[in-house]
Protein backbone atom coordinates (compact mmCIF):
# COMPACT_ATOMS: atom_id res chain seq x y z
CA UNK A 1 0.00 0.00 0.00
CA UNK A 2 1.24 3.51 -0.83
CA UNK A 3 0.72 6.97 0.56
CA UNK A 4 0.77 9.64 -2.13
CA UNK A 5 1.75 13.24 -1.53
CA UNK A 6 0.28 16.17 -3.40
CA UNK A 7 3.49 16.38 -5.47
CA UNK A 8 5.31 13.82 -7.53
CA UNK A 9 7.06 12.13 -4.62
CA UNK A 10 5.60 8.87 -3.39
CA UNK A 11 6.16 7.44 0.08
CA UNK A 12 5.88 3.66 0.37
CA UNK A 13 4.60 2.37 3.65
CA UNK A 14 7.10 0.31 5.62
CA UNK A 15 6.60 -3.46 5.67
CA UNK A 16 4.23 -4.79 8.33
CA UNK A 17 6.00 -4.26 11.66
CA UNK A 18 6.49 -6.81 14.40
CA UNK A 19 4.17 -6.44 17.33
CA UNK A 20 5.00 -3.71 19.80
CA UNK A 21 5.70 -6.28 22.47
CA UNK A 22 8.03 -8.30 20.24
CA UNK A 23 9.97 -5.18 19.31
CA UNK A 24 10.28 -4.08 22.92
CA UNK A 25 11.53 -7.50 23.90
CA UNK A 26 14.07 -7.29 21.10
CA UNK A 27 15.24 -4.05 22.67
CA UNK A 28 15.49 -5.92 25.95
CA UNK A 29 17.97 -8.35 24.47
CA UNK A 30 20.08 -5.53 23.07
CA UNK A 31 20.47 -3.75 26.38
CA UNK A 32 20.98 -6.75 28.63
CA UNK A 33 24.07 -8.29 27.08
CA UNK A 34 26.52 -7.91 29.92
CA UNK A 35 24.19 -7.09 32.82
CA UNK A 36 27.03 -6.98 35.32
CA UNK A 37 28.58 -3.99 33.57
CA UNK A 38 25.28 -2.33 32.70
CA UNK A 39 23.01 -2.25 35.78
CA UNK A 40 20.32 -0.32 33.91
CA UNK A 41 19.89 -3.00 31.24
CA UNK A 42 16.75 -5.05 30.69
CA UNK A 43 16.83 -8.85 30.89
CA UNK A 44 17.36 -10.90 27.74
CA UNK A 45 14.94 -13.69 26.89
CA UNK A 46 14.36 -16.39 24.30
CA UNK A 47 12.12 -16.13 21.23
CA UNK A 48 8.34 -16.35 21.35
CA UNK A 49 6.20 -13.32 22.29
CA UNK A 50 4.02 -14.98 24.94
CA UNK A 51 6.79 -16.81 26.77
CA UNK A 52 9.08 -13.83 26.34
CA UNK A 53 6.59 -11.53 28.03
CA UNK A 54 6.13 -13.86 30.99
CA UNK A 55 9.87 -14.27 31.53
CA UNK A 56 10.58 -10.57 31.17
CA UNK A 57 7.90 -9.46 33.59
CA UNK A 58 8.86 -12.13 36.10
CA UNK A 59 12.46 -10.95 36.09
CA UNK A 60 11.42 -7.32 36.26
CA UNK A 61 9.07 -8.01 39.16
CA UNK A 62 11.86 -9.79 41.05
CA UNK A 63 14.27 -6.92 40.53
CA UNK A 64 15.00 -5.33 43.89
CA UNK A 65 16.71 -2.00 44.30
CA UNK A 66 19.73 -2.02 46.55
CA UNK A 67 18.94 -1.06 50.12
CA UNK A 68 20.63 2.33 49.89
CA UNK A 69 19.33 5.74 50.74
CA UNK A 70 18.50 8.01 47.84
CA UNK A 71 19.96 11.51 47.54
CA UNK A 72 17.69 14.09 49.14
CA UNK A 73 15.11 15.76 46.96
CA UNK A 74 13.11 14.60 43.97
CA UNK A 75 15.05 12.96 41.13
CA UNK A 76 13.87 11.72 37.75
CA UNK A 77 14.98 9.82 34.67
CA UNK A 78 13.05 10.32 31.45
CA UNK A 79 13.45 9.85 27.71
CA UNK A 80 12.02 11.89 24.83
CA UNK A 81 11.73 10.51 21.28
CA UNK A 82 10.79 12.51 18.18
CA UNK A 83 10.31 11.21 14.63
CA UNK A 84 9.52 13.26 11.51
CA UNK A 85 7.63 11.98 8.47
CA UNK A 86 10.02 13.74 6.07
CA UNK A 87 13.67 14.80 6.23
CA UNK A 88 14.27 18.42 7.18
CA UNK A 89 17.47 20.42 6.59
CA UNK A 90 17.45 21.77 10.14
CA UNK A 91 16.28 18.68 12.03
CA UNK A 92 17.20 14.99 12.09
CA UNK A 93 14.46 12.62 11.04
CA UNK A 94 14.71 10.88 14.41
CA UNK A 95 16.22 11.97 17.68
CA UNK A 96 16.20 10.70 21.24
CA UNK A 97 17.33 12.50 24.38
CA UNK A 98 17.69 11.14 27.91
CA UNK A 99 17.40 13.41 30.96
CA UNK A 100 18.38 13.05 34.60
CA UNK A 101 16.74 15.76 36.71
CA UNK A 102 15.83 17.68 33.53
CA UNK A 103 19.49 17.79 32.46
CA UNK A 104 20.30 16.00 29.17
CA UNK A 105 22.92 13.27 29.50
CA UNK A 106 22.59 11.20 26.31
CA UNK A 107 21.42 11.95 22.77
CA UNK A 108 20.94 9.99 19.57
CA UNK A 109 20.65 11.75 16.20
CA UNK A 110 19.75 9.81 13.04
CA UNK A 111 22.08 12.04 11.01
CA UNK A 112 25.07 11.18 13.20
CA UNK A 113 23.69 7.66 13.79
CA UNK A 114 25.25 7.12 17.17
CA UNK A 115 24.48 7.77 20.81
CA UNK A 116 26.59 10.58 22.26
CA UNK A 117 27.18 11.89 25.79
CA UNK A 118 25.63 15.20 26.76
CA UNK A 119 27.00 15.48 30.31
CA UNK A 120 30.56 15.14 31.69
CA UNK A 121 29.64 12.45 34.22
CA UNK A 122 28.47 9.96 31.54
CA UNK A 123 31.54 10.33 29.32
CA UNK A 124 33.67 7.71 31.14
CA UNK A 125 31.28 4.92 30.07
CA UNK A 126 33.13 2.41 27.89
CA UNK A 127 32.72 1.83 24.15
CA UNK A 128 30.42 -1.17 24.68
CA UNK A 129 27.92 1.02 26.47
CA UNK A 130 27.75 3.51 23.60
CA UNK A 131 27.54 0.75 20.99
CA UNK A 132 24.66 -0.81 22.89
CA UNK A 133 22.86 2.52 23.24
CA UNK A 134 23.32 3.20 19.52
CA UNK A 135 21.78 -0.16 18.57
CA UNK A 136 18.91 0.41 20.97
CA UNK A 137 18.12 3.84 19.50
CA UNK A 138 18.23 2.48 15.96
CA UNK A 139 15.48 0.06 16.97
CA UNK A 140 13.50 2.92 18.50
CA UNK A 141 13.91 4.80 15.20
CA UNK A 142 12.43 1.81 13.33
CA UNK A 143 9.52 1.66 15.76
CA UNK A 144 8.78 5.37 15.43
CA UNK A 145 8.95 5.29 11.64
CA UNK A 146 6.19 2.71 11.66
CA UNK A 147 4.18 4.68 14.22
CA UNK A 148 4.49 7.93 12.24
CA UNK A 149 3.15 6.34 9.06
CA UNK A 150 0.37 4.68 11.01
CA UNK A 151 -0.66 7.99 12.63
CA UNK A 152 -0.68 9.71 9.24
CA UNK A 153 -3.03 7.01 7.99
CA UNK A 154 -5.32 7.43 11.02
CA UNK A 155 -5.53 11.18 10.36
CA UNK A 156 -5.79 10.89 6.54
CA UNK A 157 -2.52 12.76 6.09
CA UNK A 158 -0.85 11.67 2.85
CA UNK A 159 1.88 14.32 2.72
CA UNK A 160 3.47 17.21 4.57
CA UNK A 161 5.57 17.35 7.70
CA UNK A 162 4.17 15.32 10.60
CA UNK A 163 5.69 13.93 13.76
CA UNK A 164 5.27 11.41 16.52
CA UNK A 165 6.74 11.80 19.97
CA UNK A 166 7.05 9.45 22.91
CA UNK A 167 7.95 10.28 26.50
CA UNK A 168 8.37 7.96 29.44
CA UNK A 169 10.24 8.00 32.71
CA UNK A 170 10.33 7.42 36.44
CA UNK A 171 10.74 9.62 39.50
CA UNK A 172 11.73 9.12 43.13
CA UNK A 173 10.43 11.67 45.62
CA UNK A 174 11.94 12.98 48.85
CA UNK A 175 9.64 10.78 50.97
CA UNK A 176 10.72 7.64 49.09
CA UNK A 177 7.59 7.28 46.99
CA UNK A 178 8.04 6.75 43.26
CA UNK A 179 5.90 7.33 40.21
CA UNK A 180 6.23 6.94 36.47
CA UNK A 181 4.60 8.00 33.22
CA UNK A 182 4.25 6.90 29.59
CA UNK A 183 2.87 9.20 26.85
CA UNK A 184 2.61 9.15 23.08
CA UNK A 185 1.62 12.03 20.81
CA UNK A 186 1.14 13.08 17.20
CA UNK A 187 1.92 16.49 15.69
CA UNK A 188 2.65 17.96 19.11
CA UNK A 189 -0.69 16.88 20.60
CA UNK A 190 -1.43 14.18 23.16
CA UNK A 191 -2.61 10.91 21.63
CA UNK A 192 -2.55 8.08 24.17
CA UNK A 193 -1.12 7.57 27.64
CA UNK A 194 -0.81 4.71 30.09
CA UNK A 195 -2.61 4.92 33.44
CA UNK A 196 -0.13 3.22 35.77
CA UNK A 197 -2.73 2.58 38.47
CA UNK A 198 -5.32 0.80 36.33
CA UNK A 199 -2.94 -0.35 33.56
CA UNK A 200 -5.41 1.01 31.03
CA UNK A 201 -4.73 3.02 27.89
CA UNK A 202 -6.24 6.52 27.85
CA UNK A 203 -7.12 8.12 24.51
CA UNK A 204 -6.88 11.91 24.18
CA UNK A 205 -9.23 12.26 21.19
CA UNK A 206 -11.58 10.17 19.01
CA UNK A 207 -8.85 9.23 16.52
CA UNK A 208 -6.71 7.96 19.39
CA UNK A 209 -9.34 5.29 20.07
CA UNK A 210 -7.82 3.36 17.16
CA UNK A 211 -4.45 3.35 18.89
CA UNK A 212 -6.03 2.52 22.24
CA UNK A 213 -7.74 -0.57 20.78
CA UNK A 214 -4.54 -1.67 19.08
CA UNK A 215 -2.59 -1.29 22.34
CA UNK A 216 -5.20 -3.36 24.14
CA UNK A 217 -4.68 -6.23 21.69
CA UNK A 218 -0.98 -6.30 22.61
CA UNK A 219 -1.35 -8.55 25.63
CA UNK A 220 1.01 -7.72 28.50
CA UNK A 221 2.26 -4.55 26.77
CA UNK A 222 0.93 -2.30 29.55
CA UNK A 223 2.26 -4.64 32.24
CA UNK A 224 5.65 -4.74 30.56
CA UNK A 225 5.95 -0.94 30.51
CA UNK A 226 4.86 -0.65 34.14
CA UNK A 227 7.36 -3.32 35.20
CA UNK A 228 10.18 -1.58 33.35
CA UNK A 229 9.37 1.88 34.73
CA UNK A 230 9.07 0.64 38.30
CA UNK A 231 12.16 -1.60 38.12
CA UNK A 232 15.07 -1.04 35.74
CA UNK A 233 14.17 2.61 35.25
CA UNK A 234 14.61 3.34 38.95
CA UNK A 235 17.75 1.18 39.05
CA UNK A 236 19.15 3.21 36.16
CA UNK A 237 18.24 6.45 37.89
CA UNK A 238 20.08 5.39 41.04
CA UNK A 239 23.14 4.42 39.02
CA UNK A 240 23.15 7.69 37.09
CA UNK A 241 22.83 9.68 40.32
CA UNK A 242 25.86 7.82 41.65
CA UNK A 243 27.82 8.55 38.48
CA UNK A 244 26.83 12.22 38.61
CA UNK A 245 27.81 12.49 42.26
CA UNK A 246 27.98 16.05 43.52
CA UNK A 247 26.16 17.38 40.47
CA UNK A 248 22.95 15.77 41.75
CA UNK A 249 23.55 15.98 45.52
CA UNK A 250 24.60 19.64 45.66
CA UNK A 251 22.47 22.32 47.28
CA UNK A 252 22.02 25.69 45.58
CA UNK A 253 19.96 28.25 47.55
CA UNK A 254 17.43 30.34 45.65
CA UNK A 255 17.80 34.03 44.93
CA UNK A 256 14.44 35.53 45.90
CA UNK A 257 12.95 38.89 44.99
CA UNK A 258 9.47 40.38 44.73
CA UNK A 259 8.33 42.53 41.82
CA UNK A 260 5.25 44.70 41.47
CA UNK A 261 2.96 44.81 38.44
CA UNK A 262 -0.20 46.80 37.73
CA UNK A 263 -3.39 44.75 37.38
CA UNK A 264 -6.16 45.54 34.89
CA UNK A 265 -8.77 45.96 37.63
CA UNK A 266 -6.84 48.72 39.34
CA UNK A 267 -5.19 46.48 41.90
CA UNK A 268 -1.63 45.23 42.02
CA UNK A 269 0.05 41.90 41.35
CA UNK A 270 3.06 40.97 43.46
CA UNK A 271 5.25 38.28 41.95
CA UNK A 272 7.71 36.32 44.08
CA UNK A 273 10.64 34.98 42.07
CA UNK A 274 12.89 32.12 43.16
CA UNK A 275 15.88 31.76 40.84
CA UNK A 276 18.99 29.60 40.56
CA UNK A 277 18.11 26.86 43.07
CA UNK A 278 18.84 23.12 43.15
CA UNK A 279 17.38 20.53 43.64
CA UNK A 280 13.98 21.10 42.09
CA UNK A 281 11.72 20.77 45.14
CA UNK A 282 10.74 24.17 46.53
CA UNK A 283 7.72 25.69 48.30
CA UNK A 284 6.52 29.25 47.77
CA UNK A 285 3.60 30.81 49.64
CA UNK A 286 2.09 34.26 50.13
CA UNK A 287 1.09 35.57 53.56
CA UNK A 288 -0.91 38.55 54.78
CA UNK A 289 0.33 39.05 58.29
CA UNK A 290 -0.05 35.67 60.03
CA UNK A 291 -2.53 34.32 57.47
CA UNK A 292 -1.47 32.09 54.60
CA UNK A 293 -3.28 32.95 51.38
CA UNK A 294 -4.95 30.26 49.28
CA UNK A 295 -6.85 32.34 46.72
CA UNK A 296 -6.05 34.87 44.01
CA UNK A 297 -2.76 33.06 43.43
CA UNK A 298 -0.96 32.19 40.22
CA UNK A 299 2.20 30.11 39.91
CA UNK A 300 4.33 28.02 37.59
CA UNK A 301 6.03 24.71 38.33
CA UNK A 302 9.78 24.81 38.88
CA UNK A 303 11.48 24.60 35.50
CA UNK A 304 15.09 24.36 34.29
CA UNK A 305 16.98 27.63 33.99
CA UNK A 306 19.39 26.24 31.41
CA UNK A 307 22.44 26.33 33.69
CA UNK A 308 21.72 23.25 35.81
CA UNK A 309 19.46 25.08 38.28
CA UNK A 310 15.72 25.77 38.48
CA UNK A 311 13.44 28.78 38.63
CA UNK A 312 9.81 29.44 39.51
CA UNK A 313 7.45 32.19 40.66
CA UNK A 314 4.19 32.72 42.51
CA UNK A 315 1.99 35.80 42.12
CA UNK A 316 -0.81 37.23 44.26
CA UNK A 317 -3.34 40.01 43.62
CA UNK A 318 -3.40 42.72 46.31
CA UNK A 319 -5.27 46.04 46.67
CA UNK A 320 -3.27 49.02 45.48
CA UNK A 321 -1.46 50.64 48.39
CA UNK A 322 -1.32 47.47 50.54
CA UNK A 323 1.74 45.95 48.86
CA UNK A 324 4.06 46.22 51.88
CA UNK A 325 1.69 44.18 54.06
CA UNK A 326 2.26 40.98 52.07
CA UNK A 327 5.23 38.62 52.42
CA UNK A 328 6.50 35.73 50.33
CA UNK A 329 7.73 32.65 52.24
CA UNK A 330 10.24 30.31 50.57
CA UNK A 331 11.24 26.85 51.80
CA UNK A 332 14.07 24.85 50.21
CA UNK A 333 16.43 22.13 51.43
CA UNK A 334 19.40 24.47 50.94
CA UNK A 335 17.95 26.86 53.55
CA UNK A 336 18.03 26.19 57.29
CA UNK A 337 15.01 28.45 57.82
CA UNK A 338 12.02 29.80 55.94
CA UNK A 339 13.06 32.78 53.86
CA UNK A 340 10.65 35.72 54.12
CA UNK A 341 10.74 38.45 51.48
CA UNK A 342 8.45 41.44 50.92
CA UNK A 343 8.15 44.07 48.25
CA UNK A 344 10.25 47.15 48.89
CA UNK A 345 9.49 50.54 47.45
CA UNK A 346 12.37 51.46 45.14
CA UNK A 347 14.52 54.45 46.02
CA UNK A 348 14.25 55.69 42.42
CA UNK A 349 17.97 56.02 41.68
CA UNK A 350 17.17 57.07 38.13
CA UNK A 351 15.01 59.94 39.36
CA UNK A 352 17.78 61.03 41.71
CA UNK A 353 20.26 60.98 38.85
CA UNK A 354 17.90 63.05 36.69
CA UNK A 355 17.45 65.65 39.46
CA UNK A 356 21.21 65.90 39.99
CA UNK A 357 21.72 66.29 36.25
CA UNK A 358 19.16 69.10 36.14
CA UNK A 359 20.86 70.86 39.06
CA UNK A 360 24.21 70.63 37.30
CA UNK A 361 22.69 71.98 34.10
CA UNK A 362 21.12 74.89 35.99
CA UNK A 363 24.44 75.62 37.69
CA UNK A 364 26.21 75.62 34.34
CA UNK A 365 23.54 77.86 32.83
CA UNK A 366 23.65 80.16 35.86
CA UNK A 367 27.43 80.36 35.70
CA UNK A 368 27.26 81.14 32.00
CA UNK A 369 24.76 83.95 32.57
CA UNK A 370 26.96 85.48 35.30
CA UNK A 371 30.02 85.31 33.08
CA UNK A 372 28.13 86.95 30.22
CA UNK A 373 26.95 89.81 32.44
CA UNK A 374 30.48 90.33 33.74
CA UNK A 375 31.88 90.58 30.22
CA UNK A 376 29.12 92.93 29.17
CA UNK A 377 29.91 95.24 32.14
CA UNK A 378 33.56 95.37 31.22
CA UNK A 379 32.77 96.27 27.65
CA UNK A 380 30.74 99.29 28.82
CA UNK A 381 33.69 100.88 30.78
CA UNK A 382 35.47 103.91 28.99
CA UNK A 383 38.62 103.06 27.08
CA UNK A 384 41.78 104.67 28.55
CA UNK A 385 44.96 105.23 26.50
CA UNK A 386 47.91 103.62 28.25
CA UNK A 387 50.57 106.10 29.35
CA UNK A 388 53.66 106.46 27.30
Amino acid sequence: MWLRSSGSAQHPRPPPPPSLLRLLLLLSGLVQKGAAESPWGLPSVADGPASMAKVVMAELANLKLENKSWPRGTHSLRYHYLDLSEPDPSLPKFQAVGYVDDQPFIRYDSRVDKAEPQAPWIMPMNAKYWEKETKKQRKWAELHQVETWRMMGYHNHSSGMHSTHRMFGCEIQEDGHSNSFWQFGYDGQDHVSLDMETLSWVSANPVALLTKRRMETEHCYAEYNKAYLEGPCLASLRRYLELGGQRFTRREPPTVRVTKHSAQDGGTTLRCWALGFYPQDITLSWWLGEKKLNSKLEYVEARPSGDGTYQTWMAVWVPAGDETQYTCHVQHCSLNHTLTVSWEMPSHPRLTAVVLSLILILLVIGGGVSLTKCLQARNKEPYEQPPG
